[in-house]
């Protein structure tokens, strides 16, 4: 070790080592903390697990393989038993083969984390990433999962669909909702054993005033009713979206912590 010839040499000694080894690191975490740099942080890890969740799926296609397998048999049966199918209850049959289709199709967003790899992200992703990611990826999916279910009722059984834009609006909502209240449920469920009770019964009361507003809206796409506040029926989906994504952000951290 080196000797100094005196007291203020050595203490210059140390100040220099500090500020050569602490003051870059301050300077990275003041840059850190700055609100746009972490924006721009956290949309790219958004990027690189919505990338990752994307070549898993592609890599396995179990999931996909079997949504879909449900989703067309069920449409097939359906058909065969009801061989013409009236508007009122192709709206209703459309949105339960949906609704299963969702919770099959995230029910296992977060049974493939480990608790080795769940460590793994925590050291490099932000949790609101890790959530985010999981929910766009979820939306994409129940989006074409619904426009193929669509597509398969209308060859099958025809469009009874009179607005085609109000209608995929309330696909587009419906997945957006469906996605947000399924993913951070799963999320729960994972650190219980993924409890298929505690999913449903945690889930039964955010999804029945979405899907409440989203056979209304439907309906309305259908011409089976009236509604002259379709608008307000477009605001309540969205601020229930809204808010379900606002709470999931919120706990989402303190579950990826624990």
């Amino acid at each position: 070790m080196r000797e100094f010839a005196n007291e203020r040499e050595r203490v210059m000694a140390l100040l220099a080592h500090w500020y050569s080894n602490e003051i870059p690191a301050i300077r990275l975490r003041a840059v850190d903390e700055i609100p746009y740099f972490r924006l721009m942080e956290i949309i790219r890890e958004i990027g690189h697990l919505l990338r990752k969740d994307i070549r898993l799926e592609l890599r396995t296609s179990y999931a996909i393989s079997g949504i879909l397998l449900y989703v067309f048999s069920t449409i097939f049966i359906v058909y065969m038993a009801f061989q013409k199918i009236q508007p009122n209850v192709w709206n209703a049959l459309f949105w339960i083969i949906i609704l299963f289709a969702s919770v099959s199709a995230i029910v296992k967003s977060f049974v493939q984390e480990n608790g080795a790899r769940q460590l793994y992200y925590f050291s490099l992703a932000n949790p609101i990433s890790v959530l985010l990611s999981k929910v766009i990826y979820n939306i994409l999916l129940l989006l074409a999962l619904s426009l193929l279910t669509w597509l398969g009722f209308s060859l099958v059984a025809g469009s009874p669909v009179k607005d085609t834009g109000q209608f995929f609006l309330a696909l587009l909502l419906g997945s957006i909702g469906f996605s947000i209240t399924f993913t951070f449920i799963a999320a729960i469920s994972s650190k219980a054993d993924n409890n298929a009770t505690l999913m449903a019964i945690l889930s039964f009361p955010l999804v029945i005033p979405i899907l409440m507003t989203l056979i209304k809206l439907s309906a309305n796409a259908l011409r089976l009713m009236q509604d002259t506040a379709v608008q307000n029926d477009i605001l309540i989906l969205l601020a229930i979206d809204l808010m379900l994504l606002g709470v999931g952000l919120a706990l989402f951290p303190f579950l990826w912590r624990d």
